[in-house]
């Protein structure tokens, strides 16, 4: 039903969005392709994930946050994108498996931040001080907890877009 775009396909405003993209990756996802459909929300999915890779969360704690969104909206091309990438960070094969069964991460720190993650998802972001103390003590900061829900809204938008477009 969506069509998979190319550069001659998409609308107007997605081509430049397309051809960032294939200068930054090499390649042009197709999820990407499906989601030029709207340059809306490819420009806003984008523009969202370059906030978030911008924030001071690290790489793989920012991956921590994505794949507990993905898993959780059971986006199947987010999961495996982002396998991928937390293959390229390093991360160890019990790590990877955790994250996408949703079961408890063994580095603690880690660990505080899926669990963050799922309270701010099950509050609406209403996490009690208690929590929130827990997640600050294991090493994170108050801008870090405003990130998380960056990060939360920006895959959010990307795995029910995914999901929509059968990506």
């Amino acid at each position: 039903m969506f069509a998979q775009h190319t550069l001659e396909s998409a609308p107007t405003g997605s081509r430049r969005l397309m051809e960032s993209t294939v200068a930054h990756l090499g390649h042009l996802p197709p999820a990407v392709a499906l989601l030029a459909e709207s340059p809306e929300m490819l420009g806003g999915f984008l523009h969202a994930s370059g906030l978030f890779e911008a924030s001071t969360l690290d790489p793989l704690g920012r991956e921590v946050v994505i794949m507990t969104i993905a898993t959780g909206n059971g986006c199947r091309v987010c999961v495996a994108m982002h396998t991928g990438r937390l293959r390229e960070l390093g991360a160890d094969a019990a790590q990877i498996a955790a994250l996408r069964s949703g079961e408890p991460l063994d580095d603690l720190r880690l660990e505080a931040l899926r669990q963050f993650t799922l309270r701010v998802l099950a509050t609406a972001g209403e996490v009690p001080e208690d929590e929130l103390a827990e997640f600050l003590d294991a090493g994170f900061s108050t801008r870090n907890a405003l990130e998380v829900v960056l990060g939360i809204g920006t895959y959010t938008m990307s795995t029910l877009a995914n999901r929509l477009v059968r990506a």
